[in-house]
């Protein structure tokens, strides 16, 4: 099984009990798992795409996919992870949803 769909298998088992999901989005999805396997071969991980990496160790782990779990209640509120990747798993129309900056949330 090459690298992609291995992330797909697990990754997908992984967001399932977190109660998201790939979104419908396969082009998007296709698209954000090539980049995570290139940013696992350069740097040892598979980063989340959208989010730069700092450098620090600590740091960038809580942006190793899926970072649902670091970023929870961030998520939680727009119903769907940073770079779209996954949605809630009662989303069908991921184009309706919008990002909302952390800063604007009560969190």
């Amino acid at each position: 099984m090459d690298r992609k769909a291995l992330f797909r298998e697990r990754f997908g088992r992984i967001v399932a009990l977190l109660g998201y999901k790939f979104s419908p989005d396969e082009e998007l999805v296709n698209d954000l798992l090539d980049a995570e396997v290139e940013l696992e071969r350069r740097y040892g991980a598979p980063y989340c795409p959208c989010q730069g990496r700092t450098g620090v160790r600590s740091e960038d782990m809580r942006i190793v996919c899926p970072c649902i779990p670091y970023h929870r209640a961030h998520y939680d509120a727009m119903k769907r992870c940073w770079c779209g990747l996954y949605v809630h798993q009662d989303v069908d129309d991921p184009d309706a949803l919008t990002q909302i900056p952390l800063s604007e949330l009560d969190l």
